[in-house]
């Protein structure tokens, strides 16, 4: 048997001017952004619809990230927004919060967002390897129904949000905590033919007020003084639950699915904790489903409303929270954050807290939501350099989202999806500006002139 094993590819004949790893959050807002300033674009995607996080992982509704009441994530975000109330997937509650949609409409937007700028996707293609030629990436291996192929580009765009790309090319970057733990994963499912009223009457009625049965959230953690408490130690000692279903419980109502609530858990076991890793997907799945069937019961069995409820969806990925993030001309850190830090090259504003989902058990809201730092007064917040999303050691490489160069803590705070889609759109933009002013080299980008432009395009900078 040969030590080494090399499988032969092809190289496509056409080549773009950025490639795209991954359509998911950042990713597919990359896209649109790149091709919107007239680079030629093609989106590489492991699954058959753009969206990742948002649309594959339901991860439903998106984030507030506000300071002083007003939006900080704007740019392609409002217009993803827009196009969501339009269709009947999207809305806004009494509160103003317009971060409602439905992930399933979410796919059909951003699709036709990177189609009515000229961008291409491929579904249902993996990414390899890249291959290349010293500190510059000449092209990416992809492997897909064609078998393994080499697609050629000037700048990649690493929006795996594993970082899969840059540590394959040989980037540094860390994963995890101290001890390489990683925030604890779930697996997302919804829960259909559930009679909201009844529901949002019980609910508050017991302590957790509701709005109306159309903007619906209500929650239960271990010793948070959850009204929900009650009924989940009962459920454990009929048997329904296990104890640590109760670390972390959480759902919302769903625009455009009436009779419907998603579900932002069942939490997976600890040791399936890192995302990065196929046997810890694998048993998250297993983990998540089996989760799944005990919180189905519990909601038919001890929440009213919810007697002649069925599961409506289980979601096709792993919630993943947080794998490898790169180390990058800027690493953005804690102190940076509380001391609300400014960048002459900012891409992106955030007042979203440091929330660590420990798979030690229930979710840290780091220094909770107040104390003496400028972070925490209500019109707060910090910035996110371009230089944190520009890997060592390559030259046409950007990986926006939640592997941008960051601490553990800092991550936590930053990798909310509205934060991916304004690091993802300035990436689209520095990338096309690299193809056609630098050669591809991505840290020729002026970031100050990137942020001015990005200002052009709306955003809150």
């Amino acid at each position: 048997m040969p030590s080494e094993l090399t499988l032969p590819y092809c190289l496509l004949p056409q080549r773009w001017d950025v490639l795209v790893a991954g359509g998911g959050t950042a990713g597919a807002i990359a896209a649109v952004a790149a091709a919107r300033e007239g680079a030629r674009v093609l989106v590489l995607e492991a699954q058959g619809s753009l969206g990742g996080t948002g649309t594959n992982a339901w991860v439903t509704p998106l984030m507030k990230n506000v300071s002083g009441g007003v939006n900080l994530n704007r740019g392609l975000t409002d217009t993803l927004k827009a196009r969501l109330l339009a269709r009947g997937d999207g809305s806004r509650d009494k509160a103003g919060n317009d971060n409602w949609f439905n992930p399933e409409g979410l796919k059909f937007v951003l699709e036709e967002l990177l189609q009515e700028v000229g961008g291409e996707v491929l579904y249902h293609t993996n990414v390899v390897a890249p291959i290349m030629d010293g500190k510059r990436i000449e092209s990416l291996v992809v492997h897909n129904k064609g078998g393994l192929q080499a697609i050629g580009a000037d700048v990649f765009i690493d929006a795996t949000g594993d970082a899969d790309v840059a540590a394959a090319a040989g980037v540094p970057f860390q994963a995890g905590d101290e001890d390489g733990l990683h925030q604890a994963m779930s697996l997302r499912f919804s829960l259909a033919g559930v009679d909201l009223a009844r529901l949002c009457t019980f609910l508050t009625e017991h302590g957790q007020w509701q709005e109306s049965p159309q903007f619906m959230h209500f929650w239960m953690v271990w010793n948070k003084k959850s009204t929900l408490e009650p009924l989940f130690r009962r459920a454990i000692q009929g048997g329904v639950l296990l104890e640590r279903d109760g670390d972390y419980f959480q759902a919302f109502s769903v625009p455009g699915r009436p009779g419907e609530l998603s579900f932002n858990c069942p939490r997976i076991r600890a040791e399936f904790n890192d995302g990065a890793d196929p046997w810890h997907l694998s048993g998250a799945q297993l983990d998540g489903r089996q989760g799944i069937e005990r919180l189905l019961k519990f909601c038919k069995t001890y929440l009213p409303g919810c007697e002649d409820s069925y599961l409506g969806s289980v979601a096709p990925m792993v919630g993943v929270r947080e794998t490898r993030r790169i180390v990058g001309d800027y690493t953005l850190t804690l102190p940076d954050i509380l001391d609300c830090r400014m960048f002459p090259d900012a891409v992106c504003r955030n007042h979203y807290p440091v929330d660590i989902h420990s798979v030690k058990g229930g979710a840290t809201l780091l220094h909770e939501r107040e104390g003496a730092a400028p972070y925490f007064a209500p019109d707060a917040f910090h910035e996110i350099p371009y230089r944190a999303m520009l890997p060592r050691g390559v030259s046409n490489l950007i990986v926006p989202g939640r592997s941008a160069s960051s601490t553990f803590e800092a991550q936590s705070s930053i990798r909310v999806q509205q934060n991916c889609h304004s690091m993802g759109e300035a990436a689209g933009v520095a990338a096309a500006w690299a193809v056609r002013e630098y050669g591809g080299d991505v840290r020729s980008v002026s970031g100050e002139a990137l942020r001015a432009r990005l200002k052009e395009w709306g955003a809150n900078l």
